[in-house]
């Protein structure tokens, strides 16, 4: 594998950093995110063929707002600053940046653009569009060398270029869907100023995820953490690729599995070449659920204690310090559990193993940590995982723990099982099964009053969730047909005992998440 180009994501804290990234490899360009503060010498030995400044939430004109180092300006290297990148680079050469004022230059939300389609960046595109805006400071003076490109009618500078340099600048988030034909600017930057060919893909990435797998490993063994779904199913078949039969993979069975789960799983890994381990543990899991209500204690719970399984088997095993731990964490995964400077919206299990077993091990492997969902499932298909596998429905890894709201019991457990499979089965029936990106049932902690066969009751109140998206970071509510919601409802109640009422959660992300807890 000969040079491969690179785009360097200088991350100054925006809320779509990765997105920008995401838009790169989908243009076929390599790229990562490395924070702001890297030196000189690091940016030139990571050897980039262009830079993009993220967005990010501080002004630029204070002294405690992160900066960059200004011979960055001079390596000859394109530069695309989005947002506060725009305006660090306006403040960086010379040009000046004000709050606007409450009546001129301040922007949110999607805003009439109006682009000279001369410039590099614009070219081939239309001369107006909407763009997302998300900015309350402004260029009161353009950089020596810079031509406005971009204005909308509030702000005259929207967007800035000097194309001798190869720098430009936007105001806006081209990243973001709400931006039209924001891909295609950003594709302009790779294609026609950084001189980008186009080469890399996901069978590229495999490659050398290969490579940089068989290398980090060397002799060792890998304990996989393997629960059966995408992710982790498509880091066992790269495993597998890189070091054979030196994986292990183990499948713990909490018995909080969906109905039927935990043999289909065993069914469908027993026929790979692999070692795959199946480890019963419903009992060792309830005991410590027992009495704990709050979402993040159940999550905190479930999540050490499949480290502690993950260490009892690598005991038996003979697994030792020179070994790794493998966890198919993917990037929503760590955004949500609070990386870096990220809240903590919910605390995923594999981001919760206890110090004690992570020193168990020489090192815990997590290569599809920046990869959104649908590109763990192009990667899957690129190692010829099965089509069933690829686009198997999500399910969270400490399972139904936290679709039973409140207290987790064998017997909620059993009915939410068997509610849950009704959903499923009717969804697929209807033929939504893969048009629906995530669909599930959910067991609250209400009871309401019904009447059935002409006698009162007093039961659970269950919750259906279906969403449609593709990177999971954002989800919009399913529309599903209510003939099926019909079906579903009448089979749940008349099949499935102690739940008299359902209702349909009809809330996308932002600003619910896509699980209850």
């Amino acid at each position: 594998m000969g040079k491969q180009q690179k785009i360097l994501v200088l991350d100054f804290g925006g809320q779509y950093n990765q997105l920008i990234a995401r838009r790169v490899r989908e243009c076929n360009v390599y790229c990562e995110v490395r924070p702001y503060t890297m030196t000189i010498g690091e940016i030139k030995d990571f050897d980039p063929i262009g830079i993009i400044f993220t967005g990010g939430p501080n002004s630029v004109y204070l002294e405690t707002s992160p900066q960059v180092n200004k011979e960055v300006f001079d390596l000859g290297i394109p530069i695309l600053g989005i947002c506060y990148g725009c305006q660090l680079m306006a403040h960086h050469l010379g040009g000046k940046v004000t709050a606007a004022q409450e009546d001129t230059a301040r922007e949110y939300g999607k805003t009439k653009t109006f682009y000279n389609t001369c410039c590099r960046l614009f070219r081939g595109l239309p001369a107006e569009g909407i763009s997302w805006m998300s900015h309350g400071d402004y260029m009161a003076k353009v950089p020596e060398g810079f031509e406005l490109v971009g204005h909308t009618d509030a702000c005259p500078n929207a967007a800035i270029a000097d194309e001798r340099r190869g720098f430009y600048g936007v105001q806006f988030h081209p990243e973001v869907n709400h931006t039209e034909h924001g891909v295609d600017m950003i594709r302009n930057f790779l294609y026609n100023v950084c001189g980008a060919k186009g080469e890399w893909t996901m069978g590229d990435f495999c490659k050398r995820t290969v490579a940089g797998l068989k290398e980090r490993i060397g002799t060792g063994r890998v304990l996989l953490a393997l629960s059966g779904g995408v992710d982790s199913s498509v880091l066992a078949a790269l495993l597998a690729e890189a070091i054979g039969d030196r994986l292990t993979c183990v499948f713990v069975d909490h018995g909080l599995m969906r109905k039927n789960e935990g043999d289909e799983v065993e069914s469908a890994f027993s026929k790979w070449d692999i070692n795959f381990v199946r480890v019963n543990a419903e009992e060792r899991f309830l005991s410590k659920l027992k009495g704990v209500v709050d979402p993040q204690q159940k999550r905190r719970i479930i999540g050490a204690e499949f480290g502690y399984v993950f260490r009892d088997e690598a005991e038996r095993f003979g697994i030792t310090k020179s070994d790794f731990l493998a966890q198919g964490t993917i990037y929503p995964d760590v955004i949500e559990s609070g990386e870096g400077d990220a809240d903590v919206i919910k605390s995923h299990h594999n981001r919760l193993l206890p110090p004690e077993v992570v020193a168990r091990f020489k090192d815990v492997l997590e290569p599809l940590d920046h990869l959104f969902k649908d590109e763990v499932r192009q990667l899957g298909r690129e190692l010829g995982l099965p089509e069933y596998l690829v686009m198997r429905q999500p399910f969270p890894g400490p399972g139904l723990a936290i679709r039973i709201i409140g207290e987790v019991t064998k017997e909620k457990a059993d009915l939410l099982r068997d509610a849950d499979y009704i959903y499923r089965e009717e969804i697929a029936k209807a033929g939504l099964d893969t048009k629906i990106s995530q669909y599930f049932a959910v067991l609250t902690d209400t009871r309401s009053v019904g009447v059935m066969g002409d006698g009162r009751t007093y039961d659970n109140l269950l919750a259906l969730r279906g969403v449609t998206t593709t990177d999971f970071m954002t989800a919009d509510w399913a529309r599903i047909p209510y003939e099926v919601l019909d079906r579903v409802s009448v089979r749940i109640v008349n099949e499935v005992g102690h739940i008299n009422r359902i209702v349909y959660d009809i809330t996308s992300k932002p600003p619910a998440t896509v699980e209850w807890e």
